[in-house]
């Protein structure tokens, strides 16, 4: 156990100033941690609760989920647990359009190609839901 030399008490003093380092530390490294996530997004992201309709080729079906936010590279949508996805796997991500957006462009939905980087399932047990990190290809 390190103590201070001018202090006699080995524990009460030295194990506190101890235990105090070691918080400093840890709440450096969540610092640290917290602006490599933040830094790892390119692009600004807009909130968008928009029905989203995801095609998994490895399942050979569609699951319908929310997209929450999206960005010129990417989105963060919501599935049903049921979805069997992996970081990696490649999807197709149908967004519906409006009757009258569809009657000006001619197309019911916006399709883009993506691979999901990122599989969130800290929402699991609250809404039986996964989510999930799409880059657009």
């Amino acid at each position: 156990m390190l103590s201070h030399p001018s202090c006699p008490c080995r524990y009460s003093h030295c194990i506190g100033d101890r235990k105090k380092e070691i918080a400093k530390r840890r709440s450096q490294k969540e610092m640290q941690t917290m602006e490599t996530v933040v830094e790892q997004r390119r692009e600004r992201r807009t909130d968008l609760v928009w029905p989203v309709s995801v095609w998994l080729p490895e399942a050979g079906r569609f699951f319908n989920g929310h997209s929450a936010n999206i960005s010129r590279t990417g989105v963060f949508i919501t599935v049903p647990i049921t979805m069997p996805v992996r970081a990696g796997s490649i999807v197709e991500l149908n967004f519906p359009r409006t009757d009258t957006l569809a009657s000006e462009k001619g197309q019911y939905a916006r399709i883009k190609k993506g691979r999901v980087v990122r599989v969130d399932r800290q929402r699991t047990l609250h809404d039986a839901s996964i989510g999930l990190g799409i880059a657009f290809e």
